[in-house]
C-alpha cells in the first residue's frame, strides 16, 4: 500500500494549567451546577489528556467516536487522548472532573497507573455505571483527592499519586466486570502491543512487517499469534484502525475526501477510495451521505 504522512487535521485541545497549582500535568474541578465546558467542545475535537467524570446529576448528549451517549446521573465517563469527542450543547454539571496527561503518567511514581484496563482501554469503553455502594467510594476517594489538591506540599504529589492509583483500580476492577476479559496471556499482551503500535503508527505504517520489525519478531509469528487470540489476521486489525479513522474524519469534519485520504497515508485518493470500499462496501462519498443523513 503506498502511503504519504500527514498531520491529523481534527483539533487536539491541550491541557490547560490548572488554575489553583498551575500544574501542566493534572487537574480536579468539582461542579456544582456550572457550564465547565467551552464552546469549542461543541466541535468534533481530541484532548491532549485523559479525563474522567464523575456525574452526581446531569443532562444532555454527547458523542464518542460517532456512538452517541445521553448522559446519565450516578455514573462515570472516562476518555483517552486518543478517542473523538463532540457535545451537542452546554448543559449544566454536577459532580467532579478528573484530568491528567500522559507525561504524569510517564513519571516513575505512576508507572502502575499506565497498565490498569481503564487506561488501557482494551475495549474502547467510556461509560461505568455505579451503584449506590461504587457511588460512595468514588465520591470519597475523589474528595480526598480534591482536599490533597489543595494542600501544596512537600507530599501533595506522592499524596496525589497514592489516591489516584486507588481510584483508578476501583474503576479497573468496574471495568473489568461491565467489559468483560480475564488476565492476558503472553500472546494476548503480544497482541494488545501490537495494537497499541498500530495506535501510534497506523497513519504512517499500513504494513504488517512493519510492526513485526517494532516488536521484534517476525511478521509471521505475528500474523499467527494475533490470528489465534483474536479470530482476526494482523492485517485486519490495522485496516480496522484506518476504517475507524476515515468514518471518524467523514462524520464529523468537512475536510475533502482527497484531504482524509493524505491524512491517513495514502500516497493517491483512489488508493484510499478503493481501499474504503473494499472494507466498508461503500465509497467515503457514500458513506458520508449515508450517515450524516443517518444522524439529521
Amino acid at each position: 500500500m503506498q502511503t504519504l504522512t500527514s498531520r491529523p487535521p481534527v483539533p487536539i485541545y491541550p491541557f490547560e494549567p490548572d488554575e489553583l497549582t498551575g500544574s501542566s500535568f493534572f487537574s480536579i474541578v468539582r461542579s456544582e451546577g456550572e457550564l465547565p465546558y467551552e464552546a469549542d467542545v461543541l466541535l468534533p475535537h481530541r484532548k491532549a489528556y485523559y479525563m474522567l467524570v464523575f456525574t452526581k446529576h446531569t443532562r444532555g448528549r454527547h458523542w464518542v467516536d460517532a456512538v452517541p451517549y445521553v448522559r446519565q446521573d450516578h455514573a462515570l465517563y472516562f476518555s483517552s487522548p486518543s478517542q473523538m469527542l463532540v457535545k451537542e450543547e452546554p448543559t449544566p454539571f454536577w459532580g467532579t472532573r478528573l484530568q491528567f496527561t500522559n507525561e504524569f503518567l510517564a513519571l516513575q511514581q505512576n508507572a502502575a497507573l499506565r497498565h490498569l484496563p481503564l487506561i488501557q482501554n482494551p475495549h474502547h469503553g467510556h461509560e461505568l455505571l455505579l451503584t449506590p455502594a461504587d457511588e460512595a467510594i468514588v465520591d470519597d476517594l475523589l474528595a480526598k483527592l480534591e482536599a490533597e489538591h489543595q494542600r501544596p506540599g512537600e507530599w501533595q504529589h506522592q499524596m496525589l499519586s497514592a489516591y489516584l492509583l486507588v481510584l483508578l483500580t476501583y474503576l479497573s476492577r468496574l471495568y473489568t466486570e461491565q467489559f468483560p476479559g480475564g488476565e492476558p496471556s503472553a500472546d494476548q499482551r503480544l497482541l494488545k502491543a501490537y495494537q497499541a503500535h498500530i495506535e501510534d503508527n497506523f497513519r504512517e505504517l499500513h504494513e504488517v512487517g512493519a510492526y513485526a520489525e517494532l516488536l521484534h519478531i517476525s511478521a509471521g509469528h505475528l500474523s499467527e499469534v494475533v490470528k489465534a487470540q483474536s479470530g482476526k489476521s494482523a492485517i485486519k486489525h490495522l485496516h480496522e484502525r484506518l476504517v475507524l479513522e476515515a468514518k471518524r474524519l467523514l462524520f464529523y469534519t468537512p475536510q475533502a475526501l482527497k484531504e482524509i485520504a493524505f491524512d491517513l497515508g495514502f500516497s493517491e485518493p483512489s488508493y484510499f477510495n478503493r481501499f474504503f470500499k473494499r472494507e466498508t462496501g461503500l465509497t467515503p462519498a457514500e458513506y458520508r451521505a449515508s450517515i450524516r443523513k443517518m444522524y439529521q
